[in-house]
């Protein structure tokens, strides 16, 4: 495939359109397939990693005035990390357009960090390419369901530690959360959960993870416990 063609499809796949395609193709070319070092995008994984930290860092700063700096802290560590930059480039097709050499293209499996750098580089590229507000247009899409999934099992700590906290205070125990039910497919599954706390037991609450359910119970343990009403019926 000529190379202006195999840029393009890329361009169209992931959704932006560079000004300057030569920016994209050292995004995508990994050392092994890079004539010289320069020619890499070993540099760019550098500057993308810093812009991709900036950007959480930035948007968990001015979403969440209430967040503490230990959650914002342990929310972007695992937004950015090399597991979730693999899982975005597999999602969003990059893998398909890594230039690589011969002798890497020839094995079975590529190392997933190659394709956690790719993604780090080709967020390098955007932001050279069209500034900070196109980088953070690209990230905040693609990463989105990671950061609000990241959120959520942060909150979900949050919730159950405070009711584990107000439990053996005043109960002298720990909460015992109990999968009452499973429904749904496979891939849509919704979780029934309850806590009980010595001998009384609180309303179930449903969720669509497991730790969403136990959050969402100990939020309507901690709501009755206070004299609200639950939060989840």
């Amino acid at each position: 495939m000529e190379l202006d063609i195999f840029l393009t499809n890329c361009q169209d796949k992931i959704g932006y359109k560079f000004n300057n395609p030569a920016i994209l193709q050292t995004a995508l070319t990994h050392s092994s397939g890079a004539d010289t070092p320069e020619m890499s995008n070993e540099r760019m994984e550098f500057l993308g990693d810093s812009v991709l930290g900036h950007v959480i860092c930035e948007y968990l700063f001015r979403s969440f005035p209430k967040m503490l700096e230990g959650e914002m802290t342990k929310i972007k560590s695992a937004v950015v990390s090399r597991t979730t930059c693999h899982k975005i480039a597999i999602e969003i097709g990059l893998d398909k357009f890594l230039i690589v050499g011969r002798g890497l293209s020839r094995i079975s499996h590529i190392p997933n960090s190659i394709f956690a750098n790719a993604m780090e580089s080709f967020i390098a590229a955007i932001f050279l390419d069209g500034g900070l507000d196109a980088a953070r247009n690209f990230i905040l899409k693609v990463f989105r369901h990671e950061i609000n999934k990241m959120i959520a099992d942060c909150n979900a700590s949050n919730y159950k530690s405070t009711l584990q906290q107000y439990s053996q205070k005043h109960y002298g125990c720990t909460p015992e959360y109990m999968l009452l039910e499973i429904k749904g497919p496979e891939h849509f599954k919704s979780f029934n959960v309850s806590v009980k706390i010595a001998q009384r037991t609180f309303p179930a609450t449903w969720g669509s993870t497991k730790k969403e359910a136990e959050q969402r119970a100990a939020e309507n343990a901690l709501a009755i416990l206070h004299g609200d009403p639950p939060l989840y019926i």
